[in-house]
């Protein structure tokens, strides 16, 4: 009985880590678009990002403001993230139908924020 139960609270575990290895790398919809940032204006950018067919991510800083350009028009984002998300997927907060494939965001922790 005692090796059943054992044998029970080990698989427990197991699928417990896959689950939260699984959903640390989800970069799907499953977010709240609220702890993403904002949208911009064109003119608040820092910088720009054009997205090709072949991009897969882009790289941003938090608090940092971007233009992105795709085909012939653009949108800009304001990266101003919750402190828990550090990768989401740029479609999400594109208008719609502007990015047809998925290109991931990766974020790098707002420097103002960092500890010293």
């Amino acid at each position: 009985m005692k090796t059943n139960s054992l044998l029970l609270a080990v698989m427990a575990g197991v699928i417990a880590i896959t689950t939260n290895i699984a959903s640390a790398q989800d970069t799907s919809s499953s977010q709240r678009l609220d702890l993403l940032g904002d949208p911009a204006a064109v003119s608040e950018a820092q910088r720009t990002i054009v997205i090709t067919p072949d991009t897969k991510y882009v790289s941003v800083t938090g608090g940092e403001t971007v233009k992105f350009i795709v085909g012939e028009k653009s949108f800009a984002w304001r990266f101003d993230v919750a402190m828990t998300v550090s990768a989401f997927e740029l479609g999400q907060v594109a208008p719609a139908g502007l990015i047809n494939q998925k290109v991931v965001a990766y974020i790098t922790p707002d420097p103002m924020y960092r500890n010293p």
